[in-house]
C-alpha cells in the first residue's frame, strides 16, 4: 500500500505540503478542490506541480469540489461542472508521469468524487428527494456524465473513483453501480464516514469491493458521531480495514484534518510496520 496525505488547511502553500509529505515519508498528496488555491486554472499550471514534486519525489491524486453536481437541473450549473471534471481529468493526465516516476503503476490516478444528494421538500409526514422524484432526468444526466468522461479519459490511466460520506440515497447507489459498469469508475471506501453514520454503507461498499481501488483512512466514532481522527483515537476496526485495502492494493489518503493528527498517525502506522 502507498500512504498520502490530504491538502491541509494549516499549510497556506503547494510547497508547505509538498514538504510536510516528504518529512512523513507518504508517497503522495490528494490536492482538494475545495481550496481556492486548488482550482483548476491552478492546477492546469503543471509545470509548477510537477516542478515540486519531482524535487520531493513524490506525485498527486485529485479530489473534486465537493459541491460537484453534474445532475443539477439548471443546465448552466452543470455545464459548468462538467467542464470541470472535463479540465481536470486533463490535469490528471499531465500527471501521470509523476505517478509513473514516484509512485505505483499498478493504479489508475485518482480523481475523487462526492455524490450530491440533491434538495428535498419537506411535506408534512416525510421529505422528498428531488433526484428520487425525477429519476429519470437524474440518470439522464449520469449517461451524459459517464459517456464524456470515458471520452476525456480515453486510454489514460486515470479513473473517477465515488467516495461515500453520509450514507447513499437508493437513487444514489443505482446511479453508481451505473457509472461501475465502466471501467473508468471506481470506488473509494472513506472508513470515517462510513463509522460516523452506523456503517450504513459498508454492505454496499463490500457487495462492490472488486471496484474498491482507494481509501481515506482516518479513525471515527459513532456516538457522537466524529471522524477525521487520527489513528488510534477512534473506534474503527484499522486493522481490518487495513487489511482490506491492502488486499485491493489500495492508495490510502490519511485524511485528518490537522498536520498533528497526520503526524500520530504516521507514527501509528510506523508502530504497526504498515509504513517504514
Amino acid at each position: 500500500m502507498q500512504f498520502g496525505m490530504p491538502t491541509l488547511i494549516e499549510n497556506r502553500t503547494l510547497q508547505d505540503n509538498v514538504d510536510l509529505c516528504n518529512e512523513l515519508g507518504l508517497r503522495f498528496i490528494e490536492l482538494n478542490m475545495n481550496f481556492p488555491e486548488y482550482q483548476v486554472e491552478r492546477l492546469e499550471q503543471t509545470d509548477d506541480l510537477i516542478g515540486a514534486a519531482e524535487k520531493a519525489g513524490i506525485y498527486y491524486t485529485i479530489h473534486l469540489d465537493e459541491n460537484l453536481n453534474i445532475a443539477d437541473f439548471n443546465r448552466l450549473v452543470s455545464d459548468a461542472y462538467l467542464e470541470t471534471v472535463r479540465r481536470s481529468i486533463g490535469v490528471a493526465k499531465k500527471l501521470l508521469c509523476l505517478r509513473d516516476r514516484s509512485g505505483d503503476g499498478s493504479r489508475p490516478l485518482t480523481l475523487n468524487m462526492h455524490m450530491n444528494h440533491g434538495i428535498y421538500i419537506t411535506l408534512p409526514d416525510r421529505k422528498v428527494q428531488m433526484y428520487d422524484r425525477d429519476f429519470d432526468t437524474y440518470m439522464g444526466s449520469f449517461s451524459v456524465f459517464r459517456s464524456r468522461c470515458e471520452e476525456w479519459i480515453g486510454e489514460s490511466d486515470v479513473m473517477i473513483v465515488v467516495e461515500n460520506t453520509d450514507g447513499f440515497r437508493d437513487y444514489e447507489k443505482k446511479a453508481i453501480e451505473f457509472l461501475l459498469e465502466s471501467p473508468r469508475f471506481g470506488l473509494t471506501w472513506d472508513i470515517g464516514h462510513s463509522k460516523a453514520v452506523g456503517e450504513k454503507d459498508v454492505p454496499f461498499l463490500l457487495e462492490h469491493r472488486e471496484r474498491l481501488i482507494h481509501f481515506h483512512i482516518h479513525d471515527g466514532k459513532e456516538k457522537p458521531p466524529a471522524n477525521h481522527l487520527a489513528l488510534g483515537d477512534g473506534e474503527i476496526d484499522l486493522e481490518d480495514r487495513l487489511r482490506l485495502a491492502g488486499s485491493r492494493n489500495a492508495r490510502c489518503v490519511l485524511e485528518t484534518k490537522t498536520i498533528e493528527a497526520l503526524k500520530r498517525s504516521v507514527k501509528w502506522l510506523e508502530s504497526r510496520e504498515y509504513k517504514e
